[in-house]
Parts: structure tokens; sequence; C-alpha cells
């Protein structure tokens, strides 16, 4: 049987630094607090929290001390209710997801409705439209751009979300505004592991997607494989893996989200081979 691994697996940049940055904290500071979890792996986050970093969902739970912003960022408002609280502020926020939010403040600044394609549940997204100013709409596809009547477009992507998707809502954008301006703010790590994961699951007889259950890239990649047509199975690690499935099956395939460590992939490789 041959196990095979797409060639960008593991911890993304921002990924990391976030970690880095937390551990670090924690390391200085004997016990700090992340505002929601530092990144989607339940793993990850437990590991942290041995090292001394304790999960809390508002500001109010923190009565002194430091906390750390999620890799998926917050709006600006939370910042400033940190500060008034006078904590000490680790900004963990994901370079490319500060990117987006910059785009997101540029363009409300220069007179246009901000778009953002993506899940409007989603952490990253709700930070980003917190600098997109009045009237920000969110999008998963160029169908919700039906009721938008606004003639100066600016649009802008979650940074998980697919080329051809982004690319086809500012298509229609451009079919129904004057003026449309268009940011490509996906991340480049993100899209050549969509592009990896597709062209394995071309090959591979069987595809295991590794990441958190609540992971958007995580599960962005899992749709893609089942896309191509191979049988794809989603997990968090090796202990989820039931032996029939490798059945028959002689290539076996490999992606991981951008939030799963080295180690957790390399429990699940080590079982496939034994």
């Amino acid at each position: 049987m041959e196990i095979m691994l797409i060639p960008h697996a593991g911890f993304c940049s921002g990924v990391k630094r976030a970690v880095e940055l937390a551990s670090q904290a924690a390391r200085e500071n004997g016990k700090v607090y992340s505002l929601g979890p530092i990144i989607h792996n339940s793993q990850v986050i437990e590991r942290l929290h041995q090292e001394g970093v304790e999960v809390v969902h508002r500001l109010d739970q923190i009565n002194k001390g430091t906390v750390i912003i999620r890799s998926h960022g917050v709006p600006p408002s939370v910042i400033l209710q940190a500060q008034k609280r006078r904590l000490n502020v680790i900004d963990a926020t994901c370079p490319i997801v500060k990117r987006a939010q910059n785009v997101a403040q540029l363009l409300h600044s220069d007179g246009y409705v901000v778009i953002i394609v993506g899940d409007r549940n989603h952490y990253e997204v709700k930070s980003i439209l917190g600098f997109a100013g009045k009237g920000a709409r969110v999008v998963k596809s160029p169908e919700g751009l039906r009721k938008i009547g606004e003639k100066k477009l600016g649009i802008l992507s979650q940074t998980t979300q697919s080329v051809d998707n982004f690319c086809r809502v500012v298509s229609r954008a451009v079919a129904i505004a004057e003026e449309v301006r268009a940011f490509n703010t996906i991340c480049e790590a993100m899209q050549s592991r969509q592009e990896e994961t597709a062209a394995l699951s071309r090959k591979a007889d069987l595809m295991f997607v590794v990441g958190g259950l609540e992971s958007a890239n995580t599960q962005r990649l899992s749709r893609i494989s089942q896309e191509t047509g191979c049988q794809t199975y989603q997990i968090e690690e090796a202990a989820e893996i039931e032996y029939n499935w490798l059945n028959g099956k002689k290539r076996i395939g490999v992606s991981a989200g951008a939030s799963t460590p080295d180690w957790i992939i390399e429990e699940v490789l080590d079982k496939l081979r034994h």
C-alpha cells in the first residue's frame, strides 16, 4: 500500500506564529488568556492550556493580566475594550487576515460598500466586518449579490475561500455595479493546499483530511477531495482510523489543514504504515 502526503502539510506561517506567541507569553507571564481558541485544533489548545494559556470567550472574564488575540483576529472595538480594561494585549492575528482587515478599512474609507466573500459566522469574517464599515455585506456565492443595489462595490475574501468562488462573485459584481474594486485576500498557502489536495485525491483510492472539525480550511480541503469523487474521511487524529476502511485500497492520500501540527500528521502516517 502506498501512502502519499501533500507537499505543504502542517502549520501555516500564521498559525505557527500564533502558537509561538501564546507559548512565549505563558512562559513569560505564568498564566495568560486567549480570547477564544488561538487556532481551530483541540489538541493544540490542550497543550497550550497545560503551558498556562486559558481560553475565555469574553473580556469581562479577565480581571487583569495578558490577553492574546486569536489568529482569526477581532474587530477593532474589542481591542479598544481590552485597552480600557488595562489588559496587556498580544495580537496574534494572522498577517494575512490582518491584510484583509486593512483592505476592508481602505475600501470603506474610499466610499465603497464592502463585500466579503465567505462565511458570516466564521470568526475571521466577523473580525474583518469590524473594519468594513456601515453597510458591509457577507456573501457565500454570486447569488448573494442579488439584492445588492449599490453601484460602488469593494470586494475581498475570507482567506480560506477558493479562488474560483471569489472570481465568480467578482464577475457577478461587475455585471450589476457601475464600479468594482476587488482585492484577492485569499492566503496563498491555503490555495496551494487546495490545489495539492485536489491533485492527490484524483490519484488516490482513499483520502484522509486531518484537522480540527471546526477548522474552515480543513472542511474546505475535505469538500475539495470529495468533489473529485475520491472516498474521503475527515479526522482529527490517528485513533479515529478504522483499518477496515483500508481494505482493497492501494493508494492512500493524506492532506491536512493549516492548524494541524506535525505530530498529529506523523501519528496518522505511522498508523497507516502499520
